[in-house]
């Protein structure tokens, strides 16, 4: 199991070290599913000076088993480095009930907001099997880390 692990790319010189403008990849596995989550900050569309903090984050879900999946439902867990928790609770991902098939990939973009200059996510999709009972697929937990704010999570 493999909480944070960052993208497995290594640079044009051979040392293996990931290039420092690349975003991290944070990586997950609830059995044959692999969740991947890419989280960007948003300078553009944020205003530090009004507490406003504006992160995207593009999740791919990995379904490696013999049954098509569909996301059912999501839970995330959203905390800023002041405390503040809140948790989401809906129905499928980005207003639709996607079915991932066996073998395939859904990737999508959605955004987070905080009023804190740094924060973390973590949570769970529910997936239904086309067979069998519905299930709960982790989402790792991955850091909101902004320029305005020292790395305070990992």
């Amino acid at each position: 199991m493999n909480n944070s692990a960052n993208r497995g790319a290594s640079d044009q010189s051979g040392s293996g070290a990931i290039p420092p403008n690349l975003p991290p990849m944070f990586e997950q596995r609830t059995g044959d599913v692999v969740v991947r989550v890419e989280p960007e900050y948003l300078a553009e569309q944020s205003s530090p000076s009004d507490g406003r903090f504006i992160w995207a984050y593009t999740v791919e879900i990995d379904n490696q088993s013999a049954d098509d999946l569909r996301v059912t439902g999501r839970y995330w867990h959203i905390a800023d480095s002041r405390g503040q928790v809140q948790e989401v609770r809906g129905q499928g991902v980005i207003g639709e009930k996607p079915v991932v098939k066996a073998g395939e990939q859904f990737r999508y973009t959605s955004g987070a907001p905080l009023s804190a200059p740094s924060g973390m996510m973590s949570g769970s999709y529910r997936v239904e099997p086309e067979s069998g009972d519905a299930y709960d697929v982790d989402i790792p937990v991955f850091v909101l880390d902004s320029p305005f704010e020292g790395t305070l999570f990992n």
